[in-house]
Protein backbone atom coordinates (compact mmCIF):
# COMPACT_ATOMS: atom_id res chain seq x y z
CA UNK A 1 0.00 0.00 0.00
CA UNK A 2 1.32 3.31 -0.67
CA UNK A 3 1.94 5.77 2.40
CA UNK A 4 2.31 9.68 2.21
CA UNK A 5 5.55 10.32 1.71
CA UNK A 6 7.65 13.33 2.95
CA UNK A 7 6.19 16.56 1.33
CA UNK A 8 7.68 18.47 -1.16
CA UNK A 9 8.73 22.10 -0.81
CA UNK A 10 5.60 23.72 -1.34
CA UNK A 11 5.35 26.35 -3.34
CA UNK A 12 2.31 28.59 -2.09
CA UNK A 13 3.29 29.61 0.58
CA UNK A 14 1.11 33.02 0.78
CA UNK A 15 -1.62 30.65 -0.14
CA UNK A 16 -4.25 29.03 2.75
CA UNK A 17 -5.68 25.63 2.63
CA UNK A 18 -8.30 24.33 4.20
CA UNK A 19 -9.79 20.50 3.93
CA UNK A 20 -13.19 20.28 3.78
CA UNK A 21 -13.60 16.61 4.94
CA UNK A 22 -16.47 13.93 3.39
CA UNK A 23 -17.66 13.53 6.90
CA UNK A 24 -18.46 17.00 7.35
CA UNK A 25 -20.81 17.42 3.92
CA UNK A 26 -24.49 16.85 4.54
CA UNK A 27 -25.71 13.65 3.43
CA UNK A 28 -29.33 12.12 2.83
CA UNK A 29 -30.43 9.00 1.28
CA UNK A 30 -33.48 8.97 -0.15
CA UNK A 31 -33.14 5.46 -1.86
CA UNK A 32 -33.28 6.12 -5.18
CA UNK A 33 -30.88 8.93 -4.43
CA UNK A 34 -28.32 8.65 -2.53
CA UNK A 35 -26.48 12.73 -2.42
CA UNK A 36 -23.67 14.66 -0.10
CA UNK A 37 -23.30 17.88 -0.64
CA UNK A 38 -20.48 20.23 -0.09
CA UNK A 39 -21.96 23.32 0.23
CA UNK A 40 -25.40 23.72 1.97
CA UNK A 41 -28.35 22.50 0.05
CA UNK A 42 -31.95 21.90 0.28
CA UNK A 43 -32.72 20.72 4.00
CA UNK A 44 -28.94 20.74 4.84
CA UNK A 45 -27.25 23.94 6.47
CA UNK A 46 -23.90 24.85 7.60
CA UNK A 47 -22.89 28.71 7.67
CA UNK A 48 -19.32 27.53 7.13
CA UNK A 49 -20.27 25.82 3.73
CA UNK A 50 -22.40 28.71 2.31
CA UNK A 51 -20.45 29.73 -0.93
CA UNK A 52 -17.04 30.29 -2.29
CA UNK A 53 -16.78 32.45 -4.70
CA UNK A 54 -18.69 32.18 -7.47
CA UNK A 55 -19.06 28.59 -6.37
CA UNK A 56 -22.65 27.83 -4.79
CA UNK A 57 -23.02 24.15 -4.78
CA UNK A 58 -21.08 21.31 -5.70
CA UNK A 59 -23.29 17.66 -4.57
CA UNK A 60 -22.04 14.23 -5.79
CA UNK A 61 -25.12 12.23 -6.49
CA UNK A 62 -25.89 8.90 -7.00
CA UNK A 63 -29.36 7.99 -8.72
CA UNK A 64 -30.16 4.59 -9.11
CA UNK A 65 -31.57 2.97 -12.68
CA UNK A 66 -35.01 3.56 -13.92
CA UNK A 67 -34.94 6.91 -11.54
CA UNK A 68 -34.51 10.33 -11.58
CA UNK A 69 -34.99 13.69 -10.37
CA UNK A 70 -38.67 14.45 -12.12
CA UNK A 71 -39.44 18.25 -14.05
CA UNK A 72 -38.65 21.06 -11.22
CA UNK A 73 -37.90 24.95 -12.07
CA UNK A 74 -34.33 26.55 -12.01
CA UNK A 75 -33.59 30.19 -12.27
CA UNK A 76 -30.65 32.16 -12.30
CA UNK A 77 -27.97 30.46 -11.77
CA UNK A 78 -25.51 28.26 -14.20
CA UNK A 79 -25.97 24.49 -13.51
CA UNK A 80 -24.05 21.88 -14.76
CA UNK A 81 -23.85 18.30 -14.56
CA UNK A 82 -20.14 16.06 -15.16
CA UNK A 83 -21.18 12.39 -15.19
CA UNK A 84 -18.08 10.32 -13.32
CA UNK A 85 -19.95 6.47 -13.99
CA UNK A 86 -23.33 5.87 -16.00
CA UNK A 87 -25.45 8.01 -17.71
CA UNK A 88 -28.11 10.64 -17.25
CA UNK A 89 -30.70 11.94 -18.97
CA UNK A 90 -32.18 15.37 -19.32
CA UNK A 91 -34.89 17.05 -20.63
CA UNK A 92 -36.01 20.47 -20.62
CA UNK A 93 -38.88 23.17 -21.06
CA UNK A 94 -37.67 24.15 -24.46
CA UNK A 95 -38.00 21.18 -26.62
CA UNK A 96 -35.35 21.41 -28.49
CA UNK A 97 -31.74 20.70 -29.14
CA UNK A 98 -29.66 21.92 -26.36
CA UNK A 99 -27.23 24.77 -27.52
CA UNK A 100 -24.44 24.00 -28.55
CA UNK A 101 -21.98 20.88 -27.89
CA UNK A 102 -18.08 20.71 -27.46
CA UNK A 103 -15.67 18.00 -28.40
CA UNK A 104 -12.28 17.79 -27.75
CA UNK A 105 -9.29 16.89 -30.14
CA UNK A 106 -9.52 13.19 -29.29
CA UNK A 107 -13.55 12.21 -28.84
CA UNK A 108 -16.15 12.90 -30.55
CA UNK A 109 -19.62 14.55 -29.19
CA UNK A 110 -22.80 12.56 -28.93
CA UNK A 111 -25.96 15.20 -29.91
CA UNK A 112 -29.32 14.43 -28.38
CA UNK A 113 -30.37 10.89 -29.28
CA UNK A 114 -33.68 13.26 -30.46
CA UNK A 115 -35.18 16.89 -30.54
CA UNK A 116 -36.48 16.76 -26.86
CA UNK A 117 -33.61 15.53 -24.62
CA UNK A 118 -30.32 15.02 -24.03
CA UNK A 119 -28.00 12.07 -23.21
CA UNK A 120 -25.24 12.54 -21.33
CA UNK A 121 -22.36 9.73 -20.21
CA UNK A 122 -19.09 8.87 -18.60
CA UNK A 123 -16.53 11.90 -19.22
CA UNK A 124 -19.80 14.32 -20.67
CA UNK A 125 -21.31 17.60 -19.21
CA UNK A 126 -24.38 18.99 -19.33
CA UNK A 127 -24.77 22.60 -18.90
CA UNK A 128 -27.57 24.69 -18.03
CA UNK A 129 -27.81 28.75 -17.97
CA UNK A 130 -31.18 29.03 -15.82
CA UNK A 131 -31.49 32.71 -16.55
CA UNK A 132 -34.87 33.94 -16.59
CA UNK A 133 -36.34 30.75 -15.40
CA UNK A 134 -36.61 26.79 -17.06
CA UNK A 135 -37.85 24.09 -16.11
CA UNK A 136 -35.81 20.34 -16.50
CA UNK A 137 -35.84 17.18 -15.50
CA UNK A 138 -33.11 14.28 -15.44
CA UNK A 139 -33.81 10.27 -15.00
CA UNK A 140 -31.46 7.40 -15.60
CA UNK A 141 -32.78 4.98 -17.91
CA UNK A 142 -29.54 3.05 -17.91
CA UNK A 143 -29.49 -0.42 -16.12
CA UNK A 144 -26.75 0.78 -13.78
CA UNK A 145 -26.03 4.28 -11.35
CA UNK A 146 -25.21 7.01 -12.45
CA UNK A 147 -22.67 8.67 -10.51
CA UNK A 148 -22.11 12.65 -10.89
CA UNK A 149 -20.97 15.89 -9.95
CA UNK A 150 -24.07 18.24 -9.85
CA UNK A 151 -22.06 21.63 -9.57
CA UNK A 152 -23.42 25.39 -9.58
CA UNK A 153 -22.54 28.88 -10.35
CA UNK A 154 -23.61 32.55 -9.49
CA UNK A 155 -23.77 34.28 -12.30
CA UNK A 156 -22.40 37.82 -12.81
CA UNK A 157 -25.93 39.09 -13.55
CA UNK A 158 -29.33 38.34 -13.21
CA UNK A 159 -32.35 37.75 -16.07
CA UNK A 160 -29.92 35.91 -18.92
CA UNK A 161 -31.22 34.33 -21.39
CA UNK A 162 -31.84 30.27 -20.84
CA UNK A 163 -29.04 28.38 -22.62
CA UNK A 164 -27.43 24.71 -22.94
CA UNK A 165 -24.78 23.24 -24.03
CA UNK A 166 -23.19 19.62 -23.53
CA UNK A 167 -19.62 18.40 -24.21
CA UNK A 168 -17.33 15.41 -24.34
CA UNK A 169 -13.96 15.43 -23.26
CA UNK A 170 -11.73 12.41 -23.41
CA UNK A 171 -9.78 10.47 -20.26
CA UNK A 172 -7.21 10.24 -22.64
CA UNK A 173 -6.98 13.87 -22.44
CA UNK A 174 -7.35 13.79 -18.57
CA UNK A 175 -4.55 11.80 -18.17
CA UNK A 176 -1.81 14.02 -19.63
CA UNK A 177 -3.10 17.04 -17.23
CA UNK A 178 -5.93 18.87 -16.63
CA UNK A 179 -8.03 19.85 -19.34
CA UNK A 180 -10.60 23.22 -19.16
CA UNK A 181 -14.17 22.17 -19.21
CA UNK A 182 -15.82 25.75 -18.67
CA UNK A 183 -14.67 29.00 -19.22
CA UNK A 184 -15.93 32.52 -18.85
CA UNK A 185 -18.17 33.67 -21.94
CA UNK A 186 -16.00 36.04 -24.10
CA UNK A 187 -16.94 39.31 -23.74
CA UNK A 188 -18.04 39.22 -20.11
CA UNK A 189 -20.71 40.66 -17.74
CA UNK A 190 -21.24 43.42 -20.97
CA UNK A 191 -21.09 40.72 -23.49
CA UNK A 192 -23.01 42.04 -26.60
CA UNK A 193 -26.24 39.94 -28.01
CA UNK A 194 -24.25 38.84 -30.65
CA UNK A 195 -21.77 37.38 -28.20
CA UNK A 196 -24.60 36.26 -26.15
CA UNK A 197 -25.85 34.37 -29.17
CA UNK A 198 -21.91 32.75 -30.35
CA UNK A 199 -21.27 31.90 -27.07
CA UNK A 200 -17.29 31.76 -27.48
CA UNK A 201 -15.32 30.78 -24.33
CA UNK A 202 -12.61 32.43 -23.08
CA UNK A 203 -10.41 29.16 -23.67
CA UNK A 204 -11.34 27.62 -26.86
CA UNK A 205 -12.85 23.96 -26.52
CA UNK A 206 -14.88 24.58 -23.33
CA UNK A 207 -18.16 25.51 -22.81
CA UNK A 208 -19.02 29.12 -22.27
CA UNK A 209 -20.07 30.27 -18.43
CA UNK A 210 -21.76 33.55 -17.37
CA UNK A 211 -19.17 33.91 -14.33
CA UNK A 212 -15.51 34.64 -13.73
CA UNK A 213 -15.41 30.69 -12.92
CA UNK A 214 -13.09 27.74 -14.60
CA UNK A 215 -13.73 24.32 -14.19
CA UNK A 216 -11.29 21.64 -14.96
CA UNK A 217 -10.29 17.88 -14.36
CA UNK A 218 -7.47 15.98 -14.66
CA UNK A 219 -6.57 12.04 -13.74
CA UNK A 220 -3.69 11.26 -12.31
CA UNK A 221 -1.75 7.91 -11.78
CA UNK A 222 -0.42 7.02 -8.19
CA UNK A 223 2.86 8.61 -7.83
CA UNK A 224 1.90 11.52 -10.69
CA UNK A 225 1.52 15.13 -10.21
CA UNK A 226 0.02 17.77 -12.25
CA UNK A 227 0.34 21.84 -11.84
CA UNK A 228 -3.11 23.76 -11.83
CA UNK A 229 -2.25 27.06 -13.43
CA UNK A 230 -4.54 29.65 -11.22
CA UNK A 231 -6.82 31.39 -13.40
CA UNK A 232 -5.82 29.22 -16.50
CA UNK A 233 -4.72 31.67 -18.49
CA UNK A 234 -7.93 33.43 -18.60
CA UNK A 235 -9.45 36.67 -18.45
CA UNK A 236 -10.49 37.59 -15.10
CA UNK A 237 -9.96 38.81 -11.64
CA UNK A 238 -6.70 38.61 -10.32
CA UNK A 239 -7.49 37.65 -6.59
CA UNK A 240 -8.80 33.85 -6.99
CA UNK A 241 -9.88 31.12 -4.94
CA UNK A 242 -9.44 27.53 -5.93
CA UNK A 243 -11.59 24.61 -4.68
CA UNK A 244 -10.87 20.94 -5.46
CA UNK A 245 -12.70 17.84 -4.97
CA UNK A 246 -11.72 14.37 -5.15
CA UNK A 247 -14.88 12.28 -5.88
CA UNK A 248 -15.98 8.99 -4.50
CA UNK A 249 -14.67 6.93 -7.68
CA UNK A 250 -12.14 4.33 -6.79
CA UNK A 251 -13.57 3.05 -3.17
CA UNK A 252 -11.30 4.59 -0.70
CA UNK A 253 -7.99 3.97 -2.96
CA UNK A 254 -7.24 7.17 -3.99
CA UNK A 255 -5.61 9.84 -2.60
CA UNK A 256 -3.91 13.10 -3.19
CA UNK A 257 -1.51 15.73 -1.48
CA UNK A 258 -2.02 19.77 -2.23
CA UNK A 259 1.32 21.92 -2.82
CA UNK A 260 3.39 19.16 -1.10
CA UNK A 261 1.44 19.90 2.04
CA UNK A 262 1.09 17.02 4.96
CA UNK A 263 -2.43 19.24 5.86
CA UNK A 264 -2.96 19.04 2.32
CA UNK A 265 -3.96 15.58 2.04
CA UNK A 266 -7.02 14.11 0.58
CA UNK A 267 -9.10 11.55 0.36
CA UNK A 268 -11.97 10.55 -1.49
CA UNK A 269 -15.12 12.66 -0.51
CA UNK A 270 -12.89 15.17 0.24
CA UNK A 271 -12.06 18.59 -1.10
CA UNK A 272 -10.11 22.28 -0.34
CA UNK A 273 -10.57 25.33 -0.06
CA UNK A 274 -7.43 26.93 -1.70
CA UNK A 275 -7.51 31.14 -0.69
CA UNK A 276 -5.30 34.00 -0.94
CA UNK A 277 -3.96 32.82 -4.68
CA UNK A 278 -3.10 35.01 -8.17
CA UNK A 279 -3.98 34.36 -11.03
CA UNK A 280 -0.50 32.52 -12.49
CA UNK A 281 -0.13 30.89 -9.77
CA UNK A 282 0.67 27.28 -9.64
CA UNK A 283 -0.73 24.40 -7.76
CA UNK A 284 0.70 21.34 -7.60
CA UNK A 285 -1.33 18.15 -7.18
CA UNK A 286 -0.05 14.59 -6.18
CA UNK A 287 -1.48 11.59 -6.75
CA UNK A 288 -0.36 9.47 -3.47
CA UNK A 289 -2.86 6.76 -3.41
CA UNK A 290 -3.15 3.27 -4.55
CA UNK A 291 -5.64 4.08 -7.26
CA UNK A 292 -5.25 6.80 -10.12
CA UNK A 293 -7.31 10.07 -8.86
CA UNK A 294 -10.08 12.13 -11.05
CA UNK A 295 -9.38 15.62 -9.34
CA UNK A 296 -12.21 18.45 -10.42
CA UNK A 297 -11.07 21.92 -9.74
CA UNK A 298 -13.08 24.99 -9.88
CA UNK A 299 -11.24 28.10 -10.15
CA UNK A 300 -13.50 31.27 -9.32
CA UNK A 301 -12.86 35.08 -8.38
Amino acid sequence: MNTVKTAMTNTLRHAKITPHLSAARGHANHGWLDTYHSFSFANWYNPNFAQFGALRVLNEDRVKANSGFPTHPHRDFEIFSYILSGELTHTDSTHQKKGTTTTTTTTTAEESESELFCRVRRGDIQFTTAGTGVTHAEYNYGREPVHFLQIWATPWKRGLAPRYASGRYGDDDKRKGFVSLLSPLRGGPDATPAQEKAAEPTIPGTIAIHADFVMAAGIIAPGGRFEWVVGANATGATKRKVYVHLPMTKGGKAKIRLDGREEGVLVEGDGAFVDGVNAGDKLVVESVGDAEAEVVVLDTA
